[in-house]
């Protein structure tokens, strides 16, 4: 199998991994959508969870190389951390079933994280976690509160990409355009209020 092959399946088992979670999509669908047979694809990947693990590694080296560019622009700490909490929000926008691959490994991953022997998403969460203590006031944190601060950023950014189908039916289309020109302004604020109140020793 090629590269350029490997990573087309990767994408397409990702997109349903995405819409119908790790347990609602078969290795028989995931095969069709490819044009396999079921017997083919687990030829090629060996189980439903070591595709599964794939989708997540790649999903987590893209966001790892994209944070060492921001990290590389942006020499200084506090403005480091709002660049990568944007570049999270901005590639979620940009591919929501990326933003929706993520909410569904932490809301369908119960019965399985016992067993788990590769947590992907943690390299990623880890280059946050130490970004956020090398802002000068934050230094001295443990690093629980540091991804304390950065699960509250991300969620923010999160939350509103996995959600815009819901609000649009619930709000309209209309009241939904105006929110996502404004909400990328509002999430600087939040990161700046919070790095701010950080800064004058609030908890």
């Amino acid at each position: 199998m090629t590269t350029a092959t490997r990573d087309q399946f990767i994408e397409v088992a990702g997109r349903l991994f995405a819409e119908r979670g790790f347990y609602g999509a078969s290795i028989a669908a995931i095969a069709g959508e490819m044009g396999l047979t079921k017997q083919a694809l687990l030829h090629h990947f060996g189980s439903k969870e070591k595709l599964y693990g794939q989708v997540l590694r790649h999903l987590s080296e893209d966001l790892i190389v994209a944070s060492q560019v921001v990290t590389a622009d942006n020499p200084d700490p506090t403005r480091r951390i709002e660049a990568l909490v944007l570049l999270q929000y901005q590639g979620q926008m940009a591919n929501v079933d990326s933003a929706r691959l993520i909410m569904r490994e932490l809301l369908d991953n119960e019965q399985r994280a016992e067993n788990a022997g590769n947590w992907y998403l943690r390299p990623y969460l880890e280059v946050l976690v130490d970004a956020a203590l090398q802002v000068e006031h934050c230094r001295t944190w443990h690093r629980g509160r540091a991804l304390a601060l950065i699960y509250q950023l991300l969620g923010a950014a999160h939350y509103f990409a996995v959600s815009q189908p819901t609000l649009k039916s619930i709000f309209g289309p209309e009241l939904l355009a105006i929110t996502k020109k404004t909400f990328e302004g509002e999430l600087r604020c939040l990161i700046r209020a919070r790095l701010q109140a950080s800064a004058a020793g609030s908890p």
